[in-house]
């Protein structure tokens, strides 16, 4: 136990100390799959306010402040607010916009990938395909296209290019010359159970589906499409349940 708990202590001081760890650290690692470490590690976190921020679908994991602790240091006033990192609005409309463009199509590969091995189960010789990486599925987004799609929106090229180096320095995104990647705080801190609904079904849908990305505009074209035929599946299931409910009998004598 004592063994668990030097580990423990160790990977709450990396996490404070970097922010974020690759999933593939050797202490992370050992922390996903060895429950005394991982208990140690939300234990030492709680006592001063975080917890640990774990995603199967992201390649990293961090932490952030329990409710309690959030209100202690923001205030009910800070909580109101978008956000706590001092991000302008058009920063976090960009921020939306890439987690979009980037996580949706990711998370859909991911998903696919993961039904596929499900499949497979059933096969005699059904091979191991484990759920892939973030790094090897998710997209990266050219920033001209950005510039050209969106830019007019977000204030222009000065504000844009201000906002992604605040994005980029928060682990948000990582640039790759003309090319942006997601970072490892993108898929962790923003909640994909929440948001994606509220943007698949939003007016920002429309928005996504003028992107010119030779990467993001097939991505979401195929993820509407799919949300489309879900809906007109749900339609018509709701639409013949209220033809049973509705349909009256005639009495006998």
């Amino acid at each position: 136990m004592s063994a668990a708990l030097d580990d423990a202590a160790a990977l709450a001081a990396q996490l404070l100390a970097r922010r974020w760890l690759p999933r593939s650290h050797p202490l992370v690692r050992r922390a996903l799959i060895d429950t005394d470490v991982w208990t140690a590690l939300s234990e030492r976190l709680a006592a001063v306010g975080l917890r640990v921020i774990d995603n199967l679908y992201a390649d990293h994991i961090s932490v952030a402040m329990l409710r309690p602790a959030e209100v202690a240091v923001f205030g009910e006033t800070g909580l109101a607010a978008n956000n706590n990192l001092d991000l302008p609005r058009d920063g976090v409309a960009l921020l939306v916009i890439l987690w979009s463009l980037i996580v949706l199509p990711k998370r859909q590969r991911q998903v696919a990938r993961a039904d596929a091995k499900e499949a497979g189960q059933n096969e005699m010789f059904a091979t191991d395909k484990p759920l892939p990486t973030a790094a090897s599925v998710s997209p990266t987004l050219s920033y001209r296209s950005l510039l050209v799609d969106f830019g007019n929106q977000l204030g222009k090229k000065m504000r844009l290019d201000s906002n992604l180096k605040l994005l980029e320095r928060n682990g948000f995104i990582t640039r790759r010359g003309e090319d942006i990647a997601e970072g490892p705080l993108l898929d962790l801190l923003l909640d994909y159970d929440t948001l994606a609904p509220r943007i698949l079904d939003g007016a920002l849908a429309d928005v996504l589906a003028r992107t010119t990305d030779v990467l993001a505009a097939p991505a979401i074209a195929q993820i509407a499409k799919q949300r489309q035929a879900q809906d007109e599946v749900v339609e018509e299931a709701v639409d013949e349940a209220l033809e049973e409910t509705t349909t009256i009998t005639p009495e006998q004598d």
